[in-house]
């Protein structure tokens, strides 16, 4: 997806041995439709040349204040003007105290003070230099002027130490990029989702599961994070990462994600089931692997319904529901919308969508039905944050009318 198609991104490299990071993140930047001007400090320089990135953006890299090339001699205020942000990656422990207080020593410094668009920060350095009260000093106070901080990760360091201070990968940069430039349509909303499959156990090897992916479940979750929201996700047994900024809550069976889910509840202001939950699960599990038979039978049991349950709360959150059907999925979606008085129920096809990176729903509320555009599961997932957005919003004017 080129999701940062006509976003213009000025990108400064200062000198730390994570610049090579920056030339992968330039890569990734240009592919997801960013157009870039790089530039470089004289350190940053000694790390990564400058055809190097000039090659990967196709554009001319900047290095020097007095650069002619510029009719007026003023890149440090042209090249800001028309960016929609800067960023620097990486940002050394050097270069983020000359932007705390104000310094203008050399093309990138100046160009940041003279700035109008937003700055963007990616630390990286030795665990004892991002740890000193200086460096967190200096930090604070970024915070406190308006730029964002990204990172840093924890992890071995080219010093041969392990700690705090270590920039983020470019492609996680690349994703708290695109989440920055996301309207934050949910700010401040507490969000729990469900995800994935559950998995109930016959015996020790076997069990009953589903073929939920959990995709479309971590998408929600992460579209909900670029939209400013605190999101719990409760996850069934997947092979996904953990979207950044989400809180995961690991679980197998649906008795484990009801608890999980009733656990935090009290906190959310909004609810989505996506998860695919078990209906039923053997009246019990045998303690050893069961031998084969030519035949044999298992009892089952109803699970919880953990969204029911949810959505019948005295006080309950904003309660959106999923129903992947194989047939009439019209009738039975807006049945499950009013059978268990939910504002919201996401319906989809199960040939649609289930397991794949792709999904086309339709969107059910109280004023009808609401197809949506098929596209990759991130993006059906912003469109459902956008409409979910819109519901509450409105509610939240009606009640207080």
């Amino acid at each position: 997806m080129s999701e940062l198609h006509g976003k213009r991104v000025v990108l400064g490299v200062t000198g730390g041995v994570a610049a090579y990071k920056a030339a992968e993140l330039a890569r990734l930047l240009v592919k997801a439709g960013a157009e870039i001007d790089v530039v470089l400090t004289d350190a940053g320089a000694h790390f990564v040349g400058a055809p190097t990135f000039q090659a990967i953006t196709g554009r001319p890299v900047w290095h020097n204040l007095w650069d002619s090339r510029m009719d007026n001699a003023m890149a440090h205020i042209d090249l800001s003007r028309g960016a929609d942000v800067i960023l620097i990656a990486p940002a050394t422990a050097d270069f983020l105290a000359k932007l705390t207080h104000g310094m203008a020593d050399d093309l990138l410094s100046t160009l940041c003070l003279a700035r109008d668009c937003p700055l963007l920060v990616a630390p990286a350095m030795n665990r004892q230099m991002w740890q000193s009260p200086a460096t967190q000093r200096n930090v604070a106070q970024l915070g406190i002027d308006g730029v964002s901080v990204f990172g840093p990760a924890s992890g071995e360091q080219a010093c041969g130490e392990t700690g705090a201070g270590r920039m983020l990968e470019a492609s996680e940069i690349l994703d708290e990029l695109i989440a920055f430039f996301q309207p934050k349509l949910l700010n401040n909303q507490r969000v729990l989702i469900t995800a994935g499959p559950t998995f109930e156990a016959i015996d020790p090897v076997r069990g009953l599961t589903n073929a939920s992916s959990g995709k479309m479940g971590f998408a929600l979750a992460r579209a909900c994070v670029e939209a400013g929201a605190q999101v719990r996700l409760v996850a069934g047994p997947v092979v996904l990462d953990t979207p950044r900024g989400a809180m995961r809550i690991d679980v197998t069976s649906a008795a484990q994600m009801r608890d999980a889910v009733m656990q935090a509840v009290d906190d959310a202001d909004v609810f989505i089931g996506v998860a695919a939950v078990a209906d039923y699960r053997p009246v019990g599990n045998a303690v050893h692997k069961i031998k084969k038979t030519a035949a044999m039978s298992i009892d089952l049991v109803a699970n919880p319904d953990i969204l029911a349950e949810v959505a019948s709360r005295p006080n309950a959150p904003f309660c959106v529901g999923f129903a992947a059907e194989s047939q009439n999925l019209a009738s039975y979606a807006e049945g499950k919308r009013v059978a268990k008085k939910l504002p919201l129920v996401v319906g989809n096809l199960v040939q649609d969508g289930l397991g794949g990176d792709q999904n086309a729903v339709t969107l059910f509320d109280a004023n009808g039905a609401h197809p949506l555009s098929q596209g990759h599961k991130l993006a059906v997932a912003r469109d459902i944050v956008k409409h979910l957005a819109t519901l509450i919003s409105k509610g939240n004017s009606d009640a207080q009318n």
